[in-house]
């Protein structure tokens, strides 16, 4: 039998009556899951689904209230959102439309974790330029975690089997919890007061992001790097990064391997002083070799004041000879000049030309031609032995 009457829906009506119907049936509910397919578009409005192991709900999140959220939504994080059910009516897509969204479990530790991360690398408290090295042979090891952990038993454990002569300082302090921050910050500020540990191991053992937050505080990241004694963490399990170890001058995976890294072991120790001591002997015995050599050496070249006296007297007797013998030298030179120069004089002089039968004859000047004088001058003869006057007739 055919049915008269039929209530046929188009598509449209069939998406808006379930819209309805959910939105009044399911408002303000809150959803926890993890963000995946996030997208922003230039709208400002968030899309992406929030999943857990089995399922998957689309999400809408508008511009209006996402501008109030005081973190980035990112892929990967767990939240807990404030929503509506809704279908869009376009495509029949199920959907939640969200009004708010907190981070859920412990992510809101993990954000903060991430900032302070941001916050303190761009302040250079990570820089590797920065971190002190760390003794070799540490005369005395500080060790600030709490006294009844498992922690504290373990590095006992490692330092006795490997250098129980070693002596060790513990600072006391709680590990977990509210008050174990400013604890931890006053056991490093007592330990750098104290100066009395070369290094120091700052250590707990494994457990939550919640639980080992006191090493993700500031405040312990701040005393780390103030400390004028290097540190070595060991915090929790070597999948575990904290803060304090990104600061920290050394970081061991674990508070056994911190022990292990601050300490050596005592055959490692003795086999070290036995090869400095063969290195201290030989460089001994070179050196001593050296100046023995050098002694004979200046004993050698070293004489009796004696004798030195006498190669001075004779070295002066020579250089008087050789004076002596230069001067008389230089004496007859200048003699030889003197005579050469005389003979010379007595050559050339005008009274040898007149010794030979010659005479000069002048009036007021020397009279060189008969046509410089005329009869009746007077003139002055000059002879080898005299001068006489005569008149021209």
């Amino acid at each position: 039998m055919v049915t008269q009457f039929k209530n046929i829906l188009t598509v449209s009506q069939l998406n808006q009556t379930a819209q309805r119907i959910l939105e009044n049936h399911f408002a303000d509910i809150w959803v926890e899951g993890e963000i995946s397919n996030l997208s922003r578009p230039s709208s400002g409005h968030f899309y992406f689904s929030l999943k857990d192991k089995t399922a998957q709900v689309r999400c809408a999140m508008f511009r209006n209230q996402s501008l109030r959220l005081p973190f980035e939504p990112r892929a990967g994080l767990l939240v807990q959102v404030k929503a509506k059910v809704s279908i869009y009516p376009d495509r029949g897509d199920f959907q939640l439309i969200i009004e708010s969204m907190e981070i859920a479990g412990d992510g809101q530790l993990r954000l903060a974790y991430e900032q302070l991360v941001r916050t303190l690398s761009e302040k250079g408290l990570f820089q590797e330029h920065l971190k002190k090295p760390l003794p070799t042979f540490p005369r005395r090891v500080g060790v600030i975690t709490s006294p009844t952990g498992a922690a504290i038993r373990d590095i006992l454990t490692v330092l006795k089997r490997r250098f129980p002569l070693l002596p060790i300082t513990i600072y006391p302090t709680k590990v977990q919890g509210t008050s174990a921050a400013p604890e931890i910050v006053q056991a490093i500020q007592i330990a750098n007061q104290h100066a009395a540990c070369d290094v120091i191991i700052l250590a707990r053992g494994g457990g939550s992001l919640e639980d080992l937050w006191p090493f993700n505080e500031e405040m312990v990241a701040y005393a780390i790097f103030e400390s004028k004694i290097p540190i070595v963490t060991g915090i929790g399990h070597e999948v575990d990064f904290t803060i304090a170890d990104f600061v920290a001058d050394k970081r061991a995976a674990t508070p056994s391997a911190a022990a292990e890294l601050v300490s050596i072991k005592q055959e490692e120790l003795r086999q070290h002083f036995m090869l400095m001591e063969k290195r201290l002997f030989k460089e001994f015995n070179q050196r001593l070799n050296f100046r023995f050599l050098r002694l004979d050496e200046i004993s050698k070249r070293l004489r009796h004041p004696r004798e030195r006296i006498a190669s001075l007297y004779q070295r002066l007797e020579s250089i008087n000879n050789r004076l002596i013998l230069c001067i008389r030298q230089c004496i007859k030179n200048k003699q030889g000049q003197f005579i050469s120069a005389t003979r010379t004089l007595e050559a050339i002089s005008p009274l040898a030309t007149l010794g030979r039968g010659y005479a000069i004859v002048s009036s007021e000047k020397i009279i060189r031609s008969v046509s410089e004088v005329e009869s009746g001058d007077t003139l002055n003869v000059r002879l080898q032995d005299g001068m006489f006057n005569c008149q021209v007739t």
